[in-house]
């Protein structure tokens, strides 16, 4: 952390609010603010939104907010695919997990969507504001700290380093946020037995619609249908991809894709090198406190959630929601107070735990079958509870909308 203020020799930009990471809580919550009328500045480190294996699952209640900001029917305008009904396969069992159709939402599905082109929605949308501001290529390197207040950060850009000073700076730049550690800010780390390795293969046309969770012979596959492919994540036991499958060879990887998901044996040839897969480190963790003077964490980097339900995307979108609602007004005023950061983490800090918890169940049970020979036998309270609407439809509660979904205040200019 940078002790003192930039040296006056740094070209220096001032903005009201500093939004670190152009994901999507960092560009949700800079739109949001822009339309009531303040100053904000996004910095992206990267030149584009294009980055594969990125969470794609747009969820209700995300979709609902589009609907609030009047941007749904544009928005799915843009290619995507629908689902309304999870399913997940146990053993060779075909089980319905969720029914979204009854949700109070006007988009009853969850959309697949490539997160570059909800990104880069997004930002067009902001862009047409005039106190919005996306820069691109301008990583964040550390914060500016004046008497134990963030008084803004340091950025390396393309022509050279420059200061971005705010009133308030707010962190959502992931599970990697280099603004959490220079702040100092303490992790609870509550651990994840499993890792993901995601790649892609070729979707045809007499593949199944919804073969999204898989599970058998000591594996689990998600497939997420993206029209002309599927996206694929293959979940192991954590650490285990250097240590077991790499050494069992590509052939044997491709031969276990096939066996767990036999229509795959079409397409599984296209796997030709370990190149083609990215190790998702799973981490499910949580600031202590997502605050300090001048400065609030968000999204993943005040909370890291695993993969399992597609969920981190939507809560971050959430969080930021609520950010914009709380602090639209305040950051009107020269400081925005510690109390008022404070509120945003007892709004978003419930649905936080709560989700982090279902997901550290599922986990458990993940774990108990995984790398193990032999079929699997279908949980029995899955058995039991898959064959009622309540239970469908309470499921299709939990993932589709979350826990204490937000909405968007009416935008207020001074």
């Amino acid at each position: 952390m940078t002790e003192t203020p930039e040296s006056s020799s740094i070209p220096a930009l001032q903005t009201t609010c500093c939004i670190i990471g152009g994901g999507p809580a960092g560009i949700m919550l800079g739109f949001l603010l822009a339309r009531s009328g303040i100053e904000v500045v996004v910095l992206e480190k990267h030149k584009d939104f294009f980055r594969d294996f990125r969470g794609d699952t747009i969820h209700p209640s995300t979709l609902e907010l589009m609907h609030e900001l009047g941007l749904l029917e544009s928005f799915l305008a843009l290619p995507h695919s629908e689902l309304s009904h999870l399913a997940a396969s146990f053993g060779g069992q075909t089980f319905p997990i969720a029914d979204l159709t009854h949700l109070p939402t006007h988009a009853k599905f969850i959309a697949f969507m490539p997160q570059w082109d909800f990104l880069n929605f997004l930002a067009s949308q902001a862009a047409q504001l005039p106190t919005f501001k996306l820069l691109l290529e301008h990583e964040v390197t550390g914060l500016i700290e004046q008497k134990g207040r963030i008084l803004g950060v340091h950025v390396t850009t393309p022509t050279g380093p420059i200061a971005v000073r705010a009133n308030l700076t707010v962190a959502c730049d992931g599970r990697g946020s280099i603004s959490r550690s220079a702040a100092h800010l303490r992790v609870i780390d509550r651990g994840a037995p499993i890792d993901v390795l995601w790649f892609r293969l070729s979707h045809r046309s007499d593949d199944p619609e919804n073969a999204l969770g898989n599970f058998n012979f000591g594996a689990g596959l998600i497939l997420i249908n993206r029209n002309d492919y599927f996206q694929c994540g293959f979940i192991i036991a954590k650490d285990s991809f250097t240590t077991q499958i790499q050494p069992a060879g590509l052939e044997a990887f491709r031969n276990s894709l096939v066996r767990l998901v036999p229509f795959l044996a079409a397409s599984v040839h296209e796997l030709q090198s370990w190149d083609q897969l990215k190790l998702l480190s799973v981490q499910v963790n949580r600031l202590e406190r997502w605050h300090m003077p001048g400065l609030l964490c968000i999204g993943d980097a005040a909370h890291a959630m695993s993969p399992v339900g597609g969920i981190g995307i939507n809560l971050a979108i959430q969080d930021a929601v609520a950010a914009a609602n709380i602090l639209a007004i305040p950051l009107r005023k020269p400081l925005v107070t510690e109390f008022t950061l404070a509120h945003v983490q007892s709004r978003r800090e419930l649905p936080t735990r709560i989700t982090q918890a279902v997901q550290i169940a599922a986990h458990r049970f993940l774990i108990s079958f995984l790398g193990k020979p032999g079929p699997i036998k279908p949980p029995l309270p899955l058995r039991l509870l898959s064959p009622h609407p309540f239970f469908r439809r309470l499921v299709a509660r939990f993932i589709g909308m979350g826990v204490r979904p937000e909405h968007i205040a009416p935008s207020e200019h001074p």
